[in-house]
This record gives C-alpha cells, sequence and structure tokens, in this order.
C-alpha cells in the first residue's frame, strides 16, 4: 500500500511539475531539435539566470538559493505539496533540481532537469527529457517570456514553510 501512495505522490508531483513547462509552451512556438547555431549556455550564466530567484509556477513557486544551492518549492494541486533538496548545473547548459517532495499521502523523491541554449539575444529552454524547445528569454522582453516567471526574492519559502508544518506528521 505505500508503494502505492508514494507512486501516486510522485505521478502528482511530476505532473504539478510538468504544469510549468506546460504553461511555457503553451504560448511559445514549440521546437523539437536545439536551434540551428545556438550553443548551450555555461554553468557560470545558468547561476545568475536562477541564483536567488524564485519561479512562479501557475500554482506554486521554487527558490534557488545560492547558499548551499538550496532548493525549497510548493505546489498547491490537489491538497498541496512542498519540496527540499538541491539544485545543480552541468555543462551543456543543463539546471537541475533534485528534491524529496511530501504530502499527504507521503513522500517522494523527484529531479527535474532544464536544457538551455542560446542564440543572439534569446536564451531557448526545454524540460528534459521529452520537452519541447522554446523562446524562455528574448531581448527586448516578450510579454509571453517565461524568464518573466524568474523574480529576484525568494516567494517560496514562505508557503514552503506552512506546508511543511500541515504535513510534519507525514514520514
Amino acid at each position: 500500500m505505500k508503494k502505492i501512495r508514494t507512486l501516486s505522490l510522485l505521478c502528482a508531483i511530476i505532473a504539478a511539475m510538468g504544469a510549468v513547462a506546460f504553461d511555457a509552451d503553451a504560448a511559445q512556438t514549440k521546437m523539437t531539435k536545439p536551434p540551428a547555431m545556438s550553443e548551450p549556455l555555461t554553468s557560470n550564466e545558468l547561476v545568475k539566470l536562477y541564483g536567488n530567484r524564485s519561479w512562479l509556477w501557475k500554482d506554486g513557486a521554487g527558490y534557488f538559493a545560492v547558499k548551499q544551492r538550496e532548493f525549497r518549492a510548493w505546489t498547491g494541486e490537489g491538497s498541496g505539496s512542498y519540496g527540499a533538496g538541491r539544485w545543480f548545473v552541468t555543462d551543456p547548459g543543463k539546471l537541475c533540481f533534485k528534491a524529496m517532495w511530501y504530502a499527504k499521502t507521503g513522500k517522494a523523491d523527484a529531479l527535474t532537469c532544464f536544457s538551455h541554449r542560446k542564440k543572439g539575444n534569446t536564451i531557448f529552454q526545454k524540460r528534459e527529457p521529452d520537452g519541447e524547445w522554446y523562446a524562455f528569454k528574448t531581448s527586448p522582453a516578450g510579454s509571453g517570456d517565461e524568464y518573466r516567471k524568474l523574480q529576484p526574492g525568494d516567494y517560496a519559502t514562505a508557503r514552503f514553510d506552512r506546508m511543511r508544518a500541515k504535513f510534519s506528521t507525514v514520514k
């Protein structure tokens, strides 16, 4: 029974995290291959892009703290969940966050990664492994840029703490 609860929790978390990429994809032109003549972002560029910023989602947020590369997030999907872990960057151009996610039904570990490439003044992003490439950040900034949802500061920890207190009995 515990395995079924963990599997259902993991499915809910993946669905919630998928909404991040889906929302971004819906407003963007989709590409199955990286843009021609584009190059991956460096690790330093990715840290500058995400470090000490919160990614605001449709029903949640994730914070990428530079200190010890901590990652904290919450989502209100269903009865809600929160995740705690680490984020890291790898060359070429990949940002990942690995977190233990908690909900009423239990807990599950999840790894989520996004690849990034640039061409001129545009940064493209793709959720790994099966997402599609889309314009993540354009210059000048477009009203539909997903990058606009990356806000300086921590917009996740307060709700994260409330959810953690709510689920403190989950083992």
